[in-house]
């Protein structure tokens, strides 16, 4: 899992690259909200997830990890995507923000745990 997380990041970090070079030819810093966010909550965090399932893999051998990679893998998107549509302009979809917000807080909250719980026991 701790490959999984790690190429997941490396995705995020080139689209948030991406984003802000956009954002810097264009002048339009309307979506930095949406960049801070994926190099954050994307790159920076899933990659330190990932580098510590590495180091320490009974980490990633729980039930407790597969449970923070599918909630946070699947809230980011919901949530970056939510986000930018309301930053665009479309103020009925902060739900997808929120929910989104929510699953990922989650996500971290079991990743937490399990490093708390579980980091010595080896």
């Amino acid at each position: 899992m701790g490959d999984k997380l790690i190429k997941i990041s490396v995705v995020y970090f080139l689209i948030g690259v991406f984003l802000g070079l956009y954002m810097s030819i264009a002048h339009n810093y309307m979506l930095t909200g949406v960049h801070v966010h994926i190099n954050l909550l994307g790159w920076m965090s899933l990659v330190v997830a990932g580098i510590l399932y590495k180091l320490y893999p009974h980490l990633e051998n729980t039930a407790v990890a597969k449970i923070h990679f599918w909630l946070h893998n699947l809230g980011l998107p919901v949530m970056m995507g939510g986000l930018t549509l309301v930053l665009l302009g479309n103020r009925g979809i902060v739900v997808l923000v929120s929910i989104g917000s929510m699953v990922v807080v989650l996500g971290i909250v079991f990743f937490v745990y399990n490093v708390l719980a579980n980091l010595s026991k080896n």
